[in-house]
């Protein structure tokens, strides 16, 4: 598993005390959150794919978001900010 680390000024951290009892589990909480309704926006775009060009669905979260990345359905950001760079230059 991926370990993020983010660094905030000790403004932030008082600032954030104020109002969070555990500045990592919100933050955890945040980022994981995230990522579950971004991976139900590309589920959806797989199942779209899969159907209209009748190809079966992977089983599983992981096997689906994979297969949406292995068919070209989506992309990474890095990847889509370098090819629209690369066309405006």
């Amino acid at each position: 598993m991926p370990d993020i680390t983010i660094t905030i000024s000790e403004t932030e951290k008082l600032e954030l005390d104020h109002v969070l009892l555990d500045i990592s589990e919100w933050a955890t909480n945040a980022v994981t959150n995230f990522a579950r309704k971004t991976g139900e926006d590309i589920i959806k775009k797989l199942i779209e794919h899969c159907n209209a060009n009748d190809i079966a669905i992977a089983v599983g979260r992981g096997a689906q978001i994979q297969q949406a990345y292995d068919l070209g359905i989506i992309d990474t950001a890095a990847n889509a900010q370098a090819a629209l760079e690369a066309e405006h230059s």
